[in-house]
């Protein structure tokens, strides 16, 4: 059983996309980071999907999360690991 797709538009140094990193590390997840620094082509693809310019921004199985904030509060609320579990 495979799990979802996770994408993280995210650059090495922001604090909020290491929150993010290692909020879905202790969930166990795999992600595929997308540096839009390294590939700037990518930055307007980020704001094409989600409407925003900040990083990060989380994606799973194509559904827009949000930035790291979003990704807690929907953890706090307790839908996170629904979404995790997602074959």
């Amino acid at each position: 059983m495979a799990g979802p797709r996770i994408e993280m538009y995210a650059t090495s140094w922001c604090p909020y996309c290491e929150y993010a990193r290692r909020l879905l590390r202790t969930k166990g997840v795999a992600f595929e980071e997308i540096d839009i620094e390294e590939v700037p082509a990518r930055r307007a693809e980020m704001i094409a999907r989600s409407g925003r310019r900040t990083v990060p921004q989380v994606f799973i199985d194509g559904r827009h999360i949000g930035g790291s904030d979003d990704l807690h509060a929907l953890d706090h609320e307790g839908g996170l690991d629904p979404l995790l579990k997602s074959a």
